[in-house]
């Protein structure tokens, strides 16, 4: 099978034989985005109106900023903070309307219709401030990305005899991106395939998790003095491991090599 500019980074993925290709995906995709952000494309205008209109989650601040480059961070979030500021004046005076509705009724007029539609009224507020504050352009973007990479697979999956060979001896997908390919497998494969597909990737998922559950057990025995003198195996990040295996890589070696 001819490789092109989707499949690469799928199979380059599945060559790494990490605990889960897909993680390695999104953390590249991840990683990728952070860099574009604080980089020359901050200044170009397309990209600033859509950062000043959806903003980054906590996690994607947190790992801006901890990617020491503090003007281009502070560019992005001057310009989000007039337009966010923008939107809150329009919320604040809802707000106030609905506080002086509500000030200006009586105990006797706790369940009257002014009450129920100022106490609505501030819980639109409330819903649209949440929803402001949930928006991630970063989020989005590796949302896009990661339901491309989920085409790619079954594409090879279907196609390439050698990845889906490659795939029936991997470690497996995280439990989160097993959760995902299934719900993306059902629209992907004809049923035939999907039965076979979901046949292999339940032997695997079994295989590997037996193979970290005695990872972690052995873990936790080399810290009895009847077994300091015998070998760690392949325990000693079997706690990173196995974290990563039962929520998505999150802790431990990044599930990408460093570019060089």
């Amino acid at each position: 099978m001819r490789y092109h500019i989707d499949t690469i980074p799928v199979w380059d993925a599945m060559k790494l034989e990490g605990e889960c290709l897909l993680c390695a995906l999104e953390r590249r995709t991840e990683l990728g985005e952070a860099e574009r952000y604080l980089g020359a494309s901050v200044m170009e205008p397309d990209v600033r109106v859509r950062v000043n209109d959806k903003g980054f989650c906590r996690h994607h601040h947190a790992m801006l900023y901890g990617m020491s480059n503090r003007l281009g961070h502070a560019l992005m979030l001057e310009s989000h903070m007039i337009e966010i500021r923008k939107k809150t004046e329009k919320i604040y005076e809802k707000l106030d309307s609905s506080a002086d509705a509500l000030k200006g009724i009586g105990l006797a007029g706790r369940l009257g219709g002014k009450a129920k539609n100022a106490n609505a009224a501030v819980r639109e507020c409330a819903s649209e401030l949440s929803e402001m504050a949930g928006s991630c352009l970063m989020c989005e973007t590796i949302e896009e990305n990661m339901r491309r990479y989920l085409h790619t697979f079954f594409h090879l999956y279907q196609n390439d005899t050698d990845f889906r060979t490659r795939f029936a001896g991997s470690k497996g997908l995280c439990l989160p991106h097993m959760a995902r390919l299934l719900e993306a497998a059902e629209e992907e494969l004809a049923p035939k395939e999907l039965g076979e597909l979901i046949t292999t990737l339940t032997r695997v998922q079994k295989e590997n998790m037996d193979r970290i559950q005695e990872e972690i057990s052995w873990f936790i025995k080399k810290f009895d003095y009847r077994f300091e003198k015998e070998s760690w195996g392949n325990s000693k990040d079997a706690v990173e491991r196995t974290v990563n295996k039962v929520r998505g890589w999150c802790v431990g070696k990044e599930p990408i090599p460093e570019e060089k």
